[in-house]
């Protein structure tokens, strides 16, 4: 049968009987023709010698030709502007393509003809689809969500721009009488714009928002010493007076030991006389006794003993998973002191741990109904995780949890914000520019900022030199390193002649309570610190802040630099700066909004009276040092 059809294709059958091996060998030899006569009909004719020329060798050959007709157009009368064709390129050469007969030319012949007069062409193997030019790429504007991009404006000028403390929409006489008892006749602006709004979202009490909905969370952008602490502590106090069981209702979360530490006094201070509780969670403590701080025995029942409780996220973290007794159920506010840090340190998950302790399942969520809905019987109020509003989610109505973030540098970033689930967020900001110009960050309105260029063998010497010299005292030195600032710490000790201390992670919690309260009291003159204490941290008293070792990042300088200059005082900004560091720094502090930054030279001619005597401290330092790591 395969023979048969192999005599169909070569177009005869033999009728008469032959042997095996002679048919074969014909078939075999008119194939051989047939596909001799294929390859002769796709190579072409025969040339002048009788070989055959193949037509892809002919063709190339004459495009060899017109290009070369073309090169000594070019030589002669200079290179002619294409009007029309098509760059073609031929199969088997590859390094030349060729300009066809698409158009007509602008020269003899059909000459090579360029895309622009300004381009040279040359052959790189690639077909030109033509015509393209290179376009500078338009910067793509940013655009923010409306909460974002317009909000409320908080003045800058606090001295300006103060409020006295009966003008504050909503807040309580008493509250009033506890500010007089404290001396304090005025409130900043961002005191007098987000007290009210705060209070607004609980005019039905603590247990249900405003008509039966859920509050907006708060956002409060404002620089540092502008009065952030004082905004969310005289409300939520006044919200909670009204409870009458106590349980965890307020809930402050810090990023340090030490800032917890001074948001829980600022809690204690104000509601001295008030029935309400405050507890810290911050590690100062043991265990066991936060957790004598947080519930206690009722009835043979563990209860809730603070209305209030300020923590760090770690340890907040651990009470949630070790303290059964420990109750988020009942929360109404929940703060986040700095939390464009708060932001950063998500991956601890302190915030899913919080809000499912809030949520637990029994309170608002469950089995047993088709919307998921579990209610206690002559329950008046549950706790149900936010979702679709609809009539069964609002009767009864649900207990809110409302967020409240402060920060001097409130980040921009919507996908970092929606970590935290805000619900129609409301932000209140003072780095708002004039217009619809939207400044950086916010610096203190009277800090004044200087540089320093300075090399790196000098830097001690010029710390010595505006103790000693310029009597810039007391100074709040920041370096980037723990260990910086104890070099640095040992050799101002060992000069002599200055009351120095460092604070730093190397100390112990009770360490560096005391050089914090040593240098507020003015016992020492110079503290030497990490970024342990740029944070947040009141200390009253700073007249000059140092940056030894400037800062990466611009977030880091406004910290930095917003120890000093607070409440609208006077205040001074150094920064030294080596020689490969300036420009990138000055670019960044400019970008960021800052009104100026100074340049202050120190001659070498006042240093030359301290060299000698720092030359040898620099040889005692170096054998206490080696001490010291042998030690370890």
């Amino acid at each position: 049968m395969s023979l048969f059809l192999v005599q169909r294709y070569l177009g005869d059958e033999e009728e008469e009987p032959v042997s095996g091996a002679s048919r074969s060998r014909a078939l075999l030899s008119r194939l051989q023709q047939k596909a001799k006569e294929r390859r002769q009909q796709q190579h072409g004719t025969t040339n002048d010698q009788g070989h055959e020329e193949p037509q892809r060798h002919r063709k190339r050959k004459a495009e060899h030709l017109t290009q070369i007709h073309s090169e000594e157009e070019e030589e002669g009368g200079g290179r002619r502007r294409r009007k029309g064709g098509d760059v073609q390129q031929t199969e088997e050469n590859c390094s030349a393509p060729v300009v066809s007969d698409g158009g007509e030319g602008g020269g003899e012949g059909g000459a090579w003809r360029g895309r622009e007069d300004s381009e040279k062409s040359v052959p790189t193997g690639f077909t030109v689809l033509g015509g393209f030019q290179s376009k500078p790429v338009q910067k793509v504007s940013r655009v923010l969500p409306r909460w974002l991009a317009e909000p409320d404006v908080i003045h800058r000028d606090i001295r300006s721009h103060l409020v006295p403390v009966g003008d504050v929409v909503g807040l309580s006489p008493p509250l009033q009488n506890v500010l007089q008892r404290n001396r304090i006749q005025h409130l900043f602006p961002v005191q007098a714009e987000v007290i009210p709004a705060i209070l607004e979202g609980a005019q039905q009490g603590v247990l249900m928002g405003p008509g039966g909905s859920r509050p907006r969370d708060i956002c409060v952008s404002a620089p540092t010493g502008s009065g952030k602490t004082l905004s969310f502590v005289l409300p939520v106090i006044q919200v909670l007076m009204q409870r009458v069981v106590c349980e965890v209702r307020a809930l402050a979360v810090l990023p340090t030991k030490e800032l917890a530490q001074q948001v829980y006094k600022v809690f204690t201070s104000y509601t001295e006389g008030t029935s309400l509780r405050v507890a810290v969670v911050s590690g100062q403590k043991s265990f066991a006794a936060e957790q004598a701080a947080l519930t206690e025995d009722r009835g043979g029942v563990r209860r809730s003993a603070a209305d209030i409780v300020v923590a760090t996220p770690g340890r907040l973290v651990d009470h949630i998973n070790k303290n059964s007794s420990f109750c988020l159920q009942h929360l109404r506010f929940l703060i986040i002191d700095e939390a464009d840090r708060m932001i950063d340190s998500m991956h601890q998950s302190w915030l899913g741990q919080v809000v499912k302790a809030v949520y637990r399942p029994g309170t608002g969520r469950g089995t047993g109904s088709q919307t998921g809905l579990r209610f206690t019987p002559g329950a008046m109020f549950r706790r149900m995780e936010p979702a679709y509003i609809t009539a069964a989610s609002l009767a009864p109505p649900p207990m809110p949890l409302q967020k409240l973030l402060f920060s001097a540098t409130l980040t921009q970033n919507p996908e970092k914000l929606q970590q935290l689930g805000l619900h129609q967020p409301r932000l209140f900001s003072s780095s708002a520019g004039h217009g619809d110009r939207q400044r950086g960050y916010d610096f203190p309105q009277g800090l004044t900022e200087y540089y320093v260029p300075c090399t790196l063998s000098k830097k001690p010497l010029f710390i010595l030199h505006f103790l000693l010299r310029l009597k810039l005292r007391p100074i709040l030195c920041f370096t980037n390193s723990k260990e910086t600032a104890h070099r640095l710490f040992l050799l101002v000790q060992l000069f002599g002649g200055i009351r120095v201390a460092e604070f730093s992670s190397r100390l112990s919690p009770a360490e560096r309570k005391k050089a914090l309260k040593d240098f507020e009291q003015g016992t020492i003159q110079l503290l030497i610190s990490t970024d342990a204490a740029a944070r947040g941290i009141d200390v009253t008293g700073v007249k000059c802040v140092v940056n030894y070792d400037a800062p990466q990042y611009i977030r880091t300088y406004i910290h930095r630099i917003g120890r000093t200059a607070r409440a609208g005082k006077a205040g001074l900004a150094f920064t030294f700066l080596l020689s490969v560091q300036e420009k990138s720094f000055l670019q960044m502090v400019e970008e960021a909004g800052s009104a100026g930054i100074q340049k202050q030279v120190i001659k070498p001619a006042s240093l030359q009276s301290m060299e000698l005597r720092y030359e040898q401290t620099l040889q005692q330092l170096a054998d206490i040092i080696k001490d010291e790591r042998r030690i370890k």
